[in-house]
């Protein structure tokens, strides 16, 4: 197929696009490459897409309209995985503006390239912070998420209801991937794991917030992928059992899914740190810090329905996984020790 990937210099975009051309798609790559965070990481990641046989790539903001639908009307994909957003909770607190623009705007317009495109599918990304002031554990797609506590978190809230919308009116197929903690090689240096790996590398002390009394659902970027896969090739259809009398927040009469995606295995932050500690050979000092405006304390993943539908079904513990970042972290920045 040829399917367009919005944020392919991202994290999980270019694992995405890596995995896409690897079974021999066609993958046309959208970013922006802004600098949000280290921009020679992104390229780095580019880099390694940028002579593969069938990568197209386009330098294209999805705020950007006209550049947008140009991008559309040339390519012509088929499906589209729509990753590219403006992330981070706290830094949602800084600069709002920023979230409206990418996370607002740019939707928008996936959702209009999308409709006068004719794409057979739109998967795109939510984020499991639309959970906010919810207690139930595990999160579970059926749960209601009206009380987000970051506007980070309403703006992927608002994705989903703009994707229900064009679902119901236009008959669009759309998914939405409610991400948990995702993490390893190429990670984001914004992300927990880079920034404690470069501070203990450093001798420089951790911050570690709510006391360390989180609990996060930290998920493989491998595990994250292979489900992103499995929804880009699973067309969304209609719950022929949904009733406006007893609604499904996670399902609906359009053509229409939300699936949490995790690891379905929250880990306490402490014992994450002690694993990276481990993987290093060196002890972390921390520095012991309330809980942040805007984050929760805990994230667990109710991922059965997307195993139901699409097989899902995540496998790297958490220490392999932050073994294997480990040793790409010191290959890429050239760590000994």
């Amino acid at each position: 197929m040829r399917i367009l990937v919005t944020g392919a210099a991202g994290f999980i975009g270019a694992r995405l696009s890596q995995w896409l051309l690897d079974r021999g798609d066609e993958v046309i790559g959208v970013d922006n490459l802004n600098d949000y965070y280290d921009v020679t990481l992104k390229e780095a990641r580019l880099a390694r897409l940028s002579d593969r046989p069938g990568f197209e790539f386009h330098k294209t903001d999805v705020a950007d309209r006209p550049a947008l639908e140009k991008v559309f009307e040339t390519a012509r994909p088929q499906r589209v995985m729509h990753l590219a957003a403006q992330a981070g909770v706290r830094y949602s607190l800084e600069n709002p503006h920023a979230y409206i623009e990418a996370n607002i705007v740019g939707f928008m317009n996936i959702l209009e390239c999308c409709r006068y495109g004719s794409i057979e599918n739109l998967v795109y990304a939510s984020s499991s912070s639309v959970y906010g002031a919810n207690e139930n554990m595990p999160f579970s797609v059926h749960d209601n998420v009206d009380h987000p506590v970051s506007l980070y978190a309403a703006t992927k809230k608002a994705n989903e209801l703009m994707a229900h919308t064009y679902s119901h009116l236009y008959r669009l197929p759309t998914t939405g991937l409610r991400f948990f903690t995702v993490y390893g090689p190429w990670g984001r240096p914004d992300m927990s794991l880079f920034l404690f790996t470069r501070k203990i590398l450093a001798g420089e002390p951790i911050d570690v917030f709510n006391y360390g009394n989180h609990r996060r659902d930290f998920t493989y970027i491998d595990d994250i992928v292979q489900g992103v896969v499995r929804c880009i090739d699973t067309i969304a259809t209609p719950n022929a059992a949904w009733t406006g009398q007893n609604p499904d927040p996670g399902t609906s009469k359009a053509p229409y899914r939300v699936y949490n995606i995790g690891a379905q295995r929250p880990v306490d932050l402490m014992h994450f740190i002690e694993t990276l500690e481990q993987c290093l050979g060196r002890k972390a000092e921390k520095n012991l810090l309330p809980l942040q405006p805007g984050d929760v304390p805990d994230t667990y993943a109710d991922v059965e329905d997307l195993a139901t539908d699409v097989g899902y079904r995540p496998s790297t513990p958490v220490e392999e996984g932050i073994a294997k970042f480990v040793a790409w972290y010191r290959e890429f920045y050239r760590v000994d020790r």
